[in-house]
């Protein structure tokens, strides 16, 4: 069992999984839910949900969140990155169509953001700051 280099991890996030977030809650375990993302090496995590969700209110709230992705088959592998939000706004068609394109491939995609796409909307950035990692093929 090996960290992954900053290479590894950064490809590895930018592959397609379920993460999972986790975000600070008041007088509770934090909450932690599956979700789609995208991310590019370099760059920055992107989120896509509604702005009445409790998700939202609380990333909001707290500045911050984790995101976890991982290989559920051995070899198991993971990566977690942390760190501030650098944006919250408006979500805008290319770049939700291009995230449920991401998971459900053209057609189903291009419907799935059609259907579900709405004024309230929003996309949630971060840039990871710290990150952690494993590759048990290591």
């Amino acid at each position: 069992m090996a960290k992954m280099t900053e290479d590894e991890r950064e490809q590895y996030l930018a592959g397609v999984h379920i993460g999972v977030i986790a975000v600070e809650r008041p007088s509770r375990a934090p909450l932690s839910v599956p979700i789609w993302y995208d991310y590019r090496p370099g760059g920055e995590v992107l989120l896509w949900t509604d702005a009445d969700t409790v998700k939202h209110k609380l990333i909001r709230d707290a500045g911050r969140f984790a995101i976890t992705v991982q290989d559920e088959q051995p070899p198991y592998k993971y990566v977690t990155a942390e760190g501030d939000v650098t944006g919250i706004g408006p979500a805008q068609d290319a770049e939700v169509r291009a995230l449920a394109v991401r998971y459900l491939g053209e057609q189903a995609g291009g419907q799935f953001a059609d259907e579900n796409l709405t004024p309230t909307s929003i996309v949630i950035r971060m840039r990871p700051q710290h990150w952690l990692s494993t590759d048990y093929s290591k």
